[in-house]
């Protein structure tokens, strides 16, 4: 079967220019055809993931939006802070394009029998343009959808399964038997909790609202820490003890919370040691900073020995790692799994041209847990 190609088709973009200003806007873009070990994927469905905001609207102050144009080509404008200017040099005056991910149907492939093999299968893909109409992409970019499997489901296969997946892979692979996530009632994180349950993991939620700690305990999760309850310290510490938890993986980034666990962890580890040391105990406690919903910086007071270890985890990172072998067995289970532990939700359906509302975005820009928007960019 074929299907009507056209030569253009929008894409979004996004500037920061030297005059200190962020704009917004969808740009013709021109359908090229695939080289030999590419596809023509018509783009279906995209998500707004929290790391696709930091390129979409970088450090705008978001009460500066304005937006002009029309309803079919809206342009948002915002002020960039003076302060932030600095750390942005690389992107200035670049109109660059956004998405990291997102699915849809193979219209067109080039000459190879691996790319042959996927023309008119619908498949997820990471594009890093993946908030357009068409977007060619290699092959080895591409995961093939089962025939039950809509865009919609597929839409968000890679970076949150893969996710979840690489921080048991990097939990297991530096000797950890238990680890914790924050920020866990979110789509990651529910899907995180199902992981865990199903390989047999302990795992210590964070959450920062009784709601969100009442929706993990529905879904099967034993140890749930509340950030905002008084006993917050004393009950992660117990959590800590009860599962051996060693490793943290912190989607917040900002504030205190990370401190916090590396000294619950020293505390949880003291509380059965026979033996004093004044360099606290030997067991390394590791965080990783995977997220930055609090951009404010990271504080801690020393109050775990000297056995510990913060840095920063990303899935790209991750990827390269690991090499091609053990990515195509991830990907494999998320294939199998994914309208079961790899299952997303969403809160809204927007297309291209509402993601440029000032509505839409300051919805989507606050990242609230439970709130993930998603963009169907052929749709009106």
């Amino acid at each position: 079967m074929s299907y009507p190609i056209p030569h253009s088709g929008l894409q979004l973009r996004s500037l920061i220019t030297r005059a200190g200003q962020l704009e917004l806007s969808l740009v013709d873009e021109p359908v090229r055809e695939p080289g030999p070990d590419e596809v023509l994927i018509r783009v279906d469905a995209a998500p707004i993931n929290p790391s696709d905001l930091g390129l979409l609207l970088g450090p705008a102050d978001l009460s500066t939006i304005k937006v002009t144009g029309t309803a079919e080509r809206p342009v948002v404008t915002a002020a960039i802070p003076e302060a932030t200017m600095r750390g942005l040099t690389a992107r200035l005056d670049r109109l660059l394009p956004v998405g990291i991910e997102g699915a849809g149907l193979v219209v067109a492939a080039g000459s190879s029998p691996a790319a042959q093999a996927l023309l008119n299968r619908r498949v997820a893909a990471m594009g890093n343009a993946m908030y357009s109409q068409y977007r060619c992409v290699p092959v080895e970019q591409c995961m093939v959808l089962t025939d039950d499997t809509s865009a919609v489901d597929g839409a968000s296969a890679f970076v949150n399964p893969l996710t979840a997946l690489g921080m048991l892979e990097t939990m297991r692979s530096e000797g950890h038997s238990a680890l914790v996530h924050t920020a866990a009632a979110s789509n990651l994180g529910q899907m995180l909790n199902r992981l865990c349950q199903a390989d047999g993991v302990k795992l210590v939620n964070i959450v920062r609202k009784p709601e969100q700690a009442k929706l993990l305990r529905e879904q099967g999760a034993t140890y749930v820490c509340d950030s905002s309850a008084p006993s917050f310290m004393s009950d992660l510490t117990e959590a800590l003890a009860a599962t051996g938890a060693t490793i943290a993986f912190d989607a917040v980034g900002g504030g205190k919370l990370s401190g916090q666990i590396l000294g619950c962890m020293e505390a949880a580890i003291s509380s059965t040691a026979t033996e004093y040391s004044r360099y606290g105990s030997s067991t390394l406690k590791q965080v990783y900073l995977y997220g930055m919903l609090d951009s404010s910086p990271t504080q801690f007071s020393r109050t775990f020995g000297m056995a510990w270890s913060m840095g920063g985890w990303l899935i790209m990172s991750f990827m390269s790692k690991v090499g091609p072998v053990v990515m195509q067995r991830l990907k494999d289970r998320v294939c199998r799994e994914l309208k079961t532990t790899f299952a997303s939700h969403y809160s809204r359906h927007v297309s291209l041209a509402e993601v440029l509302q000032a509505n839409v975005i300051a919805q989507y820009a606050v990242r609230a847990t439970g709130e993930k928007f998603l963009i169907l960019p052929n749709e009106v």
